[in-house]
């Protein structure tokens, strides 16, 4: 059983027979109309390849970071770091706070246990106000943390000198009183 030919003159290629012309070339032009130019990366209609950074020779190799053995990121590789860093954007910034550094100033912390022992020693009271001074300078110079430490180191340690001076002047005035009355009774 043989199908009548299809208008325009198409024969089925599948039909036994004889064919009257090789099957035409999808590529070349017809009837002068030109071949569309294929998709380059400026089309903006072309589909992106969304594991265009993560193609690699060594299936193995980590996401993001340049083929094993080459020391530098060659091109198409995103540059060594945080591969979960967003790109283009700080960051996140607080107004007023720095960032906080991850020491605390020694000598802060040495100078406000001093001060604190001075209430029942008396005499580390001065030493650790004094160091309470040296600690807010290197606060200063480093930017360490510590600062309202060394800031009560200095406020309790001379405030307990100052509480340790007057009970010294109260001492020495009770003294004195107390040699004085004693000579002038006549014995």
């Amino acid at each position: 059983m043989t199908y009548p030919p299809a208008p325009g003159g198409w024969h089925d290629p599948s039909a036994a027979g004889p064919q009257s012309s090789p099957p035409a070339d999808p590529t070349l032009p017809m009837a002068g109309n030109p071949i569309p130019a294929q998709p380059t990366s400026a089309d903006p209609y072309s589909p992106a390849d969304p594991y265009a950074g993560m193609k690699s020779g060594d299936p193995y190799a980590a996401p993001g970071y340049p083929p094993a053995g080459t020391p530098y990121a060659a091109p198409g590789y995103p540059p060594p770091g945080d591969p979960y860093a967003a790109a283009g954007y700080p960051a996140p910034a607080y107004p007023g706070y720095a960032p906080p550094s991850s020491k605390t100033n020694t000598l802060a912390i040495v100078a406000l246990v001093l001060s604190l022992i001075g209430f029942t020693s008396c005499i580390t009271a001065p030493i650790g106000a004094i160091m309470g001074h040296v600690a807010r300078k290197q606060i200063r110079e480093t930017g360490e943390q510590g600062e309202g430490m060394a800031k009560a180191a200095i406020i309790v340690g001379w405030i307990l000198t100052a509480l340790l001076v007057l009970l010294i002047i109260f001492y020495v005035v009770m003294i004195v009183i107390a040699v004085n009355s004693d000579s002038s009774s006549g014995y």
